[in-house]
């Protein structure tokens, strides 16, 4: 396949998306002093919507409409199945309005609209369904004891969540914390990354639409930095459920620390690929351009290691040669393309400088290397690098790119201790066709997830979350809800 031709969308965006207000109180409002952002296409820089950008004011007034919402119970004190019906309604919505929500995450991120449709809409709505479902199973038991007492356990929920999401999967990571927060009967006050708020906007707009009350869903909008940290270290925030990096991490942590809040922090990645040489190469050569070019490379748990047994070492450099030189980069609103942009100047600026300085320590550029100049966008080449020691910043950190590092080991052991060397440890792949080799390659990852002969297959009953400077706490699954409740004991006297 060649590069596709570029054309110019000419987005038509959904209304919520486009009036530039913030959402508190089940109203729609100006932020408190007037101020307002242009979102940017970053696929062609142009100006795509204005958004209001928010005060410490406006958090305040959002997280006491919150506060007050999960105060009168009018939803933390319904049953789990009353919830599980919005939520349910909110997942047959999502779908309903696809190719709005997709449009509005294609244009806002630079995602190829055929992702946008299959991935991010399609895994939000499972989301919600999921944790309708699971909303209905929050329950206590009833404890033995020796104890003149009949007691038991009951979950509760926790009050009012801070949301805080990246620029990366704004729909994805904000319904993985949404959704469960709002399972488990709390009330949430949204902070969207400052570059890519609009699918936030319209959730607003679709969960009011399935009949979350007014309060309990807020969204407000603006740069991060001074907003995220007063919505954090805010004394009725009960809870903090974060996706960052591993520095801004470290920090939210520490903010919430102050008022000794619980936090959900998933944090930055460098996975590592391990392919052996028993692997299946056509199968495991797309897997790992895959796992390196999706989404332009802005996901954490994306592949940007590659660890090759060496007996296939140059086999794998020349596959991967070809293959990538031949991924569809360009228009994200084409079908065909399967690389769009970088999500800001910002982002491109930080690839070109690791590719720039892994090439000026002697790395070998197999492929890519450069930005591609497409109507003045923000696109980078999908790149490849090989001969870089294994202390290259370019292998050792978090590039957030289209670029994959490529390196030869030559034992089991030496693979492992190369896949763990780093600080993070979100995710992990294995491509081998030894189902022996999986399960003891596997045990031994210092990761939160492993992939065996695939990447990035996901399940909303499947947890993900991060060990070391990854992270901690866990979304998706059961343990994503039992994160959202707080268990009381009651113990009543029966003699």
């Amino acid at each position: 396949m060649t590069i596709q031709e570029f054309r110019t969308p000419s987005p038509t965006l959904p209304g919520a998306v486009t009036r530039g207000q913030l959402f508190i109180d089940g109203e729609w409002r100006p932020s408190s002093d007037g101020g307002t952002a242009n979102i940017i296409n970053p696929a062609t820089c142009a100006v795509v919507s204005t958004v209001a950008a928010g005060t410490t004011a406006d958090i305040n007034a959002a997280v006491n409409a919150a506060k007050a919402a999960f105060a009168d119970g009018r939803w933390s004190g319904l049953s789990g199945r009353e919830r599980s019906r919005v939520l349910n309604k909110a997942a047959l919505l999502i779908r309903e309005r696809a190719e709005e929500l997709a449009l509005t995450e294609s244009t806002d991120v630079g995602k190829p609209i055929t992702f946008a449709r299959v991935v991010d809409v399609a895994t939000a709505a499972d989301q919600y369904e999921y944790v309708a479902a699971m909303a209905q199973q929050l329950d206590g038991s009833v404890r033995e004891t020796p104890l003149q007492a009949h007691a038991f356990t009951k979950k509760e929920p926790l009050g009012v969540v801070a949301a805080i999401t990246p620029f990366n999967f704004p729909l994805i990571l904000s319904s993985t914390k949404i959704a469960a927060a709002l399972a488990a009967g709390n009330s949430v006050v949204h902070k969207p990354a400052g570059d890519t708020p609009l699918s936030a906007l319209l959730m607003a707009e679709i969960l009011t639409d399935a009949g979350v009350p007014p309060g309990v869903f807020n969204v407000v909008t603006g740069s991060g930095g001074s907003l995220g940290d007063h919505l954090v270290a805010h004394a009725e925030v009960s809870k903090v459920a974060f996706t960052g990096s591993t520095e801004v991490g470290r920090h939210v942590s520490a903010l919430a620390s102050q008022n000794l809040r619980p936090v959900t922090a998933e944090l930055g990645g460098n996975a590592a690929n391990i392919l052996f040489a028993d692997a299946d190469l056509d199968k495991a050569i797309g897997t790992v351009i895959g796992a390196f070019v999706f989404n332009s490379g802005q996901f954490c748990m994306g592949g940007p290691r590659l660890l090759v047994e060496r007996p296939i070492y140059e086999t794998v450099l020349g596959m991967l040669k070809g293959g990538v030189a031949g991924v569809p980069v360009g228009d994200p609103s084409d079908p065909e393309t399967v690389m769009g942009p970088l999500a800001s100047r910002k982002q491109l600026e930080k690839v070109a400088g690791y590719v720039d300085a892994a090439r000026a320590e002697g790395g070998e550029i197999i492929v890519g290397g450069e930005p591609l100049d497409l109507n003045g966008g923000f696109f980078y080449k999908p790149t490849v690098i090989a001969g870089l020691g294994n202390n290259s910043p370019a292998v050792r950190e978090e590039i957030f790119g289209p670029v994959l590092t490529v390196q030869p080991f030559d034992t089991d052991e030496e693979a492992i201790e190369l896949a763990n060397s780093t600080e993070y440890g979100l995710a992990s792949g294995v491509q081998t066709s030894s189902i022996a080799r999986a399960h003891r390659v596997s045990s031994k990852l210092d990761a939160g997830i492993v992939w065996v002969n695939s990447w990035a297959l996901l399940d909303p009953a499947v947890p993900f979350g991060g060990v070391k400077n990854s992270g901690w706490g866990r979304e998706y699954g059961p343990e994503a809800l039992e994160s959202y409740t707080r268990t009381k004991s009651v113990i009543i006297a029966t003699d």
